[in-house]
C-alpha cells in the first residue's frame, strides 16, 4: 500500500523571561563617624560590600552584628533579607522584610518581599506586595514587570500587556518588558504588535539573545524564511550553546526546502543538548525529505526513547516504517500517535482497517 506522507514539525517558542530575581542590597552606605570604633554602622557598610563580592554568608555575618547593636537599623533588616534571599533562605527573608516594613513603610522592601513569596509560589500575596511598591512608588517599573509576568502564567494577557506597559512607560529602555509584552501579544494573535515589541527590545538590549528567538519565530510563522533564519543565527550568535534557537533556525531552513541546511542545524542543537527529543523528530522529518528513510526512522526511535509520550514521534516513525515497507509496524506507531492524541494519525489509521 501506498500512503500520502507528511512528517510534523514540533514548533518552539522562547517561554516568557521572568525569573525572579531579588531587589539588590541598599548600596547607600552608613555614615561613620570613626572607623577605629566598631559601630553598627560599619558592620552594615562591611556586609554591603561583601554582598556585592557574592560573599554571602560574611555578609550576613556582617547584617546581624550591625542589627544586634541596633535593633532598629531598618536598612540592616533589609539588606539581610536579600542577603537570605540570595541564599535561597525565602522564608527568613520575608521575616526580615516585615521588620524592615513595620520600622519603614518602603518600596524596595515591599518589592523584595514580593520576590521572596513568588520563590515561595505564594502569587497573590506577591501580586499584593507588587501592588504596595507601586501605590508608594508609581515608577517602580520592576514592580510592574513582575506582576504582569504573575498575571501572564495565569493566562490573563490582556492585564499581563497592561503591566508591561506601565513598566515601560517608567523605563522605555526595559528590554525584558517589551519581549515578555510581545509574548502576551502574541497569544492574543496581535502578532504585528508581538513583532514590533520583540524589535524594540532587541533596540533597548542588543545582546538579548531570546527576543531574536522569538522575533524569528513570528517571521517563521509569517513565511518570511530568510529573515526568520537571520533573526535565529543573531540568536545563537548572542548566546552560546542555544540549542533551542539552533533548532527552530533548522526548522526554517526545512521549511524553505534546505533539508541539508536543516539536518545541519539539528546536529548541531543535538550535540549541545543530547537528550534533545524535539531535534531529533525534526531532524527525522529532514531525513525523510531527503529520502534517508532508515536514518528517518532511527532519530524518531531515539526521540521515543526520550520521550515515550512523543505523539509526533510515532506518527512520524510510522510514516518512515511504511516507506521501508513495515506496514505492520507503521500502523501499531499510528495506533500509538492516536492514542497519545494526534489527530492527524487517525486518518492514516483508516488505511489500517
Amino acid at each position: 500500500m501506498y500512503f500520502k506522507k507528511l512528517f510534523l514539525l514540533f514548533m518552539l517558542f522562547c517561554g516568557i523571561a521572568n525569573a525572579g530575581k531579588a531587589q539588590t542590597t541598599d548600596t547607600v552606605k552608613a555614615k561613620v563617624l570613626d572607623d577605629s570604633i566598631p559601630t553598627p554602622e560599619k558592620y552594615y557598610n562591611q556586609g554591603i560590600d561583601d554582598f556585592k563580592n557574592q560573599k554571602f554568608s560574611k555578609a550576613l555575618e556582617d547584617f546581624n552584628k550591625a542589627i544586634g547593636m541596633k535593633s532598629t537599623f531598618e536598612r540592616a533588616y533589609y539588606n539581610r533579607g536579600t542577603t537570605k534571599y540570595e541564599m535561597k533562605n525565602y522564608k527568613s527573608a520575608i521575616e526580615d522584610f516585615n521588620t524592615a516594613l513595620v520600622l519603614a513603610k518602603r518600596p524596595d522592601s515591599y518589592f523584595a518581599r514580593g520576590q521572596a513569596e513568588y520563590q515561595l509560589n505564594d502569587k497573590d500575596a506577591a501580586t499584593e506586595d507588587y501592588t504596595k511598591t507601586v501605590e508608594l512608588q508609581k515608577e517602580y517599573a520592576q514592580a510592574y514587570y513582575y506582576r504582569g509576568g504573575i498575571k501572564f502564567e495565569k493566562g490573563d494577557y490582556q492585564a499581563a500587556i497592561e503591566d508591561y506597559t506601565l513598566a515601560i512607560r517608567y523605563k522605555p529602555d526595559y528590554g525584558y518588558a517589551y519581549n515578555d509584552r510581545g509574548s502576551a501579544k502574541r497569544l492574543l494573535s496581535d502578532i504585528e504588535g508581538a513583532i514590533k515589541d520583540y524589535q524594540d527590545a532587541i533596540i533597548a538590549n542588543s545582546d538579548m539573545a531570546f527576543a531574536y528567538n522569538n522575533l524569528a519565530s513570528l517571521k517563521r510563522g509569517k513565511g518570511d524564511y530568510d529573515g526568520a533564519i537571520k533573526n535565529y543565527s543573531e540568536a545563537v550568535s548572542h548566546k552560546r550553546g542555544y540549542y533551542v534557537a539552533l533548532n527552530n533556525r533548522g526548522s526554517a531552513k526545512y521549511d524553505k526546502g534546505d533539508y541539508l541546511g536543516a539536518v545541519d542545524d539539528f546536529d548541531k542543537a543535538i550535540k549541545i543538548k543530547s537528550d534533545y527529543e524535539f531535534a531529533f523528530n525534526n531532524r527525522a522529518a529532514a531525513k525523510f525529505k531527503l529520502k534517508d528513510y532508515k536514518g528517518s526512522l532511527t532519530d524518531c526511535t531515539t526521540a521515543i526513547e526520550l520521550n515515550p509520550k512523543y505523539g509526533y514521534a510515532y506518527l512520524n516513525r510510522g510514516i518512515a516504517k511504511e516507506m521501508l515497507h513495515d506496514d505492520d509496524g507503521a500502523c501499531a506507531d499510528w495506533k500509538k500517535a492516536a492514542e497519545l492524541g494526534i489527530e492527524t494519525a487517525k486518518g492514516y489509521l483508516w488505511y489500517c482497517k
